[in-house]
């Protein structure tokens, strides 16, 4: 204790700054954790920060600044510009903030909505009516539309919670001058109008489906950021240019195709590029396919046939076509190669496929291990 003589026999003793980092350069840093949060939460704390889904695909970042303790699956009334709306609580805490983050969202300069209470009855039955009004509502909005003769397409409609304001999904090749029709649909349904352009792949995303794999569609499931699909993208992995099979349910090109592609496009950089065209006995061999994933390349003697296609490995065609620059010619079907002068060069071992017709005349022999004596 302070002002006993006795004390130092216990042990007590001073601990200054550069004694603590002495004992903690020495063994007691190790493993650090690193804090990828520092910085990045400005004044809001992490626990605050609620993901609410909306209708389809809508996403929205609140702050529970009133501490209400909320899971997932939760009905809350958040804050809106005009009135309030009803959503469903879809992430917490820090689980939110990666998404933030993804998303490249500074928290310091978002505005984030506050959060007012859990859905009452009342605020449930009143968003049930607004919901059975959005059929309805698109119809008469697309008879509306035809009447005005604007080019444009109603894909959906989503009412506020409150039935105070309702947001209008549309499709446009051009801009389009909407300003007597959002008129109409104030005067008619007497609601705020807030018109909303989405592309093809977002309407397929808010309307959902199953896609060809018999999965839900990624874009109406996980997907969120829609890219440019390049045609290029099929070439590269040799898919077939065939449009039913490589649209999806929006009639763009798949997403999907981008998910492989940096994977064939590795793939791609050890498998010959030039002098496609081998040089055999029988004359010239023309390139025809590649499978990239097996490292199979498919030739013929004909250059505008595929039939008879033979398969060799991609190394094998890379020594040949070495042999082929030094002038020596190979027997494909025969699995040899011939010089021009009729000298031994070396072997080829020819792959089979299970396409071979001739796959099962190989007879196997029995190890004389397994005969009794």
């Amino acid at each position: 204790m302070p002002g006993c003589q006795g004390c130092p026999s216990r042990g007590i003793v001073d601990i200054t700054e550069d004694d603590m980092s002495v004992q903690m350069s020495d063994g007691y840093g190790k493993l650090p954790v690193y804090d990828w949060l520092e910085g990045y939460t400005e004044n809001i704390k992490a626990d605050e920060l609620v993901e609410i889904q909306f209708k389809n695909t809508r996403k929205e970042y609140y702050v529970n600044n009133k501490k209400i303790f909320l899971k997932k699956g939760d009905i809350v009334a958040v804050e809106s510009q005009f009135g309030h709306d009803i959503g469903k609580v879809n992430l917490t805490g820090v689980l939110t903030l990666l998404q933030i983050r993804r998303k490249k969202i500074n928290p310091g300069k978002y505005e984030f909505r506050k959060i007012y209470r859990k859905a009452k009855p009342a605020d449930i039955v009143k968003w049930k009516e607004a919901l059975s009004l959005e059929q309805s509502t698109m119809l008469r909005t697309r008879q509306i539309v035809k009447e005005l003769g604007l080019d444009m397409k109603v894909g959906d409609v989503e009412y506020q919670g409150d039935k105070s304001k309702a947001i209008f999904y549309y499709i446009a090749e051009d801009r389009v001058d909407f300003r007597e029709l959002i008129k109409i649909l104030a005067s008619e349904f007497r609601l705020r109008v807030e018109m909303k352009q989405i592309g093809a792949r977002q309407e397929a995303g808010r309307i959902g489906g199953i896609g060809s794999c018999g999965r839900e569609l990624c874009c109406s499931s996980w997907k969120s950021d829609f890219g440019s699909v390049s045609i290029n993208a099929a070439r590269y992995q040799e898919l077939p240019a065939n449009a039913q099979k490589l649209a999806g349910q929006c009639g763009k090109l798949k997403c999907c195709l981008m998910y492989e592609l940096d994977t064939y496009m590795e793939a791609r950089e050890s498998i010959p590029k030039v002098l496609l065209e081998l040089e055999t006995t029988k004359g010239k061999a023309y390139h025809h396919k590649t499978d990239i994933l097996k490292r199979m390349m498919y030739y013929s003697y004909s250059e505008s046939s595929i039939e008879n296609l033979i398969p060799i490995p991609v190394e094998q065609v890379k020594e040949i076509i070495e042999l082929n620059k030094r002038g020596i010619s190979v027997d494909l079907m025969k699995n040899d190669i011939r010089e021009s002068d009729n000298t031994k060069a070396g072997n080829l071992d020819y792959v089979k496929t299970e396409d071979d017709i001739n796959r099962f005349d190989r007879i196997v022999k029995k190890s004389s291990k397994n005969k009794m004596h």
